[in-house]
């Protein structure tokens, strides 16, 4: 495959990661698990004009868009509710490339995790990796940029079963998270998901996530090698400097972990930029946009995504978002979009089959 540039609009690739693509190493598994079902998948890859041996190449990318088409396809053609989480549950941390073995040469769970969700775009730009702490707990979550994605029930249970392996790699096999969170409506099957997890999930999440008692992050990881992590440290930062967002794009994908917080701030965006807060706005507007307009985009964004994919009510989304009633939510939600959330909720529900 041809080395991709930055503002090329294929939707596959090789070697840099631009923005809304993903590398294939987490899904390299994808064609045995389709045998699995007796599935030959040439026959399913070539809907998507893709050929089996390009999952062979952990570098290769495609777009997390089409990742998600193609999952959701998988699920179809198999008639399993849970083919993303079957998938990502044969996933390493080497799966992740340079970025898997810099957190394995680190000296903590918890620097790992820190690397992980710092140097995540060198692997994927279509989502972002979180770490939350408080009250004796941590959640490591996992956000989509693209609020308008497909097939959620797939590429997120994917997604943490990957970063369960990963956690599992770092701590021991028989670790478990104490809960797991999904932002999609409960399947219907769920004992897949309890025995892989060792927990029963909780749907219909605001934010999926693993949580897990924070002790954990102290833990040393028994292959942490200092000269390994030097070289993987620099090798990642070359991969950054080379496929570093603007600063509209890093704001844009910050908010959309930190919508939900009770601190969305710009002098809290500002802070972990380590920036002042006039140079931030200053250079938003030079780019033609404001925190304010970003931080609108990140609510429509999260409304559409817990509307479209979840049972979670109005009410319920207006207090995630941070509003002071569910009324100041549905006007908001009405100038986004034309529409209240209950109308735009049921226009996106599929139809009976007659």
């Amino acid at each position: 495959m041809p080395r991709r540039t930055a503002g090329n609009p294929k939707r596959v690739g090789r070697a840099l990661v631009d923005d809304g693509m993903v590398r294939v190493g987490p899904i390299m598994a994808l064609p045995a698990v389709l045998r699995s079902f007796d599935i030959e998948p040439c026959d399913v890859l070539a809907e998507f004009e893709l050929a089996e041996s390009f999952f062979k190449d952990p570098e290769n990318t495609l777009s997390t868009a089409m990742v998600c088409r193609l999952l959701a396809r998988c699920a179809e053609r198999s008639g399993c509710g849970h083919f993303g989480l079957m998938v990502g549950q044969r996933a390493a941390a080497s799966s992740l490339g340079v970025l898997g073995f810099l957190m394995q040469s680190c000296e903590t769970v918890g620097d790992a995790l820190a690397a992980f969700a710092r140097h995540i775009e060198v692997q994927d730009r279509g989502g972002t990796v979180w770490l939350d702490s408080s009250d004796g707990f941590s959640t490591l979550g996992y956000t989509l940029v693209d609020a308008q994605a497909a097939s959620l029930d797939q590429i997120m249970p994917c997604a943490v079963a990957i970063a369960t392996n990963i956690l599992r790699s770092l701590i021991g096999p028989t670790w478990h998270p104490h809960e797991v969170h999904f932002a999609f409506a409960q399947p219907k099957l769920l004992e897949p998901y309890r025995r892989f997890f060792g927990v029963r999930p909780r749907f219909d999440a605001e934010r999926t996530g693993i949580v897990f008692a924070t002790r954990w992050l102290h833990t040393p990881i028994p292959s942490a090698d200092l000269l390994l992590h030097k070289l993987m440290e620099e090798r990642v930062r070359e991969l950054t400097v080379t496929s570093m967002d603007g600063l509209d794009k890093q704001v844009r994908r910050m908010l959309g972990t930190m919508i939900t917080s009770g601190n969305c701030t710009v002098a809290a965006v500002a802070d972990r930029l380590g920036i002042h807060v006039r140079k931030l706005n200053r250079e938003l507007a030079a780019t033609g946009t404001s925190f304010l307009e970003l931080r609108e985009q990140a609510r429509r964004d999260l409304a559409s995504q817990l509307l479209g994919s979840t049972r979670t009510t109005a009410g319920e989304i207006s207090t995630i978002l941070g509003y002071s009633d569910p009324a100041s939510f549905t006007r908001a939600f009405h100038r986004w979009t034309g529409s209240t959330p209950a109308r735009w909720r049921a226009s996106r529900r599929p139809r009976p089959a007659r």
